[in-house]
């Protein structure tokens, strides 16, 4: 148990860490942020790359609707994931609907964001991130592992009639739920713009909605719950 907590100190530290970056560097996130809000950044983003529209939207849907959790729930919750992707991925590649309706009213001509450090082609369209964009593939890529690891976890326990305690779940009583919020709020960092403002937090309160509405299930099921929950932190 001593080496257990030991990992968990240390996860809790390295996501403190994560979490202050942002005010490490505060100027680069600003101006991040105010570019896009303002819709100053419409003349340097992808526009019209349909086909990546198309690819994006199908990994990504296909990667959370194939996951299994610890407990059925009424997943009518897909239903915004789905306007969220689907949104979000025609604004980034298609057509930035928010960034050309804020840039007619927030436009501050010569402002830029912060310059690219990664730089990338994929299927014929050059990429380009920023520190803030770095930032948020960080936050997406840790969620993926988080969801992978909480599968791979529920998988070992498909044929038993028992919500997991172990892997992944010793660390987080919710590691696939907090794996799709930090998604979610990576893709804010990365895109920050009147859609992700509005669909961030509606996705967050929801997922914590529903871990809660999850625990209630279990717990009417398995007692043992109980102190599992004691020794687990909610989220980290």
């Amino acid at each position: 148990m001593g080496s257990l907590s030991v990992k968990k100190n240390v996860i809790r530290g390295a996501f403190f860490l994560l979490a202050i970056v942002p005010l490490i560097f505060f100027r680069d996130f600003y101006e991040h942020f105010y570019v896009y809000l303002t819709g100053t950044i419409i003349a340097d983003v992808i526009k019209n790359e349909w086909h990546i529209v198309l690819v994006s939207i199908a990994v990504s849907l296909a990667f959370f609707f194939l996951l299994s959790f610890r407990r059925k729930v009424k997943w009518a919750e897909y239903g915004i994931v789905s306007a969220f992707f689907i949104s979000l991925f025609v604004e980034m590649y298609g057509m930035p609907l928010t960034i050309i309706f804020a840039s007619k009213y927030f436009l501050r001509p010569g402002l830029k964001a912060p310059e690219n450090i990664l730089e990338f082609n994929l299927l014929g369209v050059g990429f380009g991130a920023d520190i803030v964009m770095a930032y948020g593939l960080v936050l997406i890529t840790i969620g993926m592992m988080l969801i992978f690891a909480g599968w791979i976890t529920l998988y070992g326990q498909a044929k038993k009639n028992h919500p997991a305690f172990g892997g992944i779940y010793s660390l987080s009583r919710h590691p696939q739920y907090f794996g799709f919020i930090l998604f979610v709020i990576g893709w804010f960092f990365g895109w920050p713009t009147l859609l992700t403002l509005f669909f961030a937090p509606v996705l967050v309160y929801k997922y914590i909605i529903l871990c809660k509405q999850e625990e209630l299930e279990v717990e009417r099921e398995f007692p043992e719950y109980e102190e599992y929950k004691r020794e687990v932190p909610f989220l980290l």
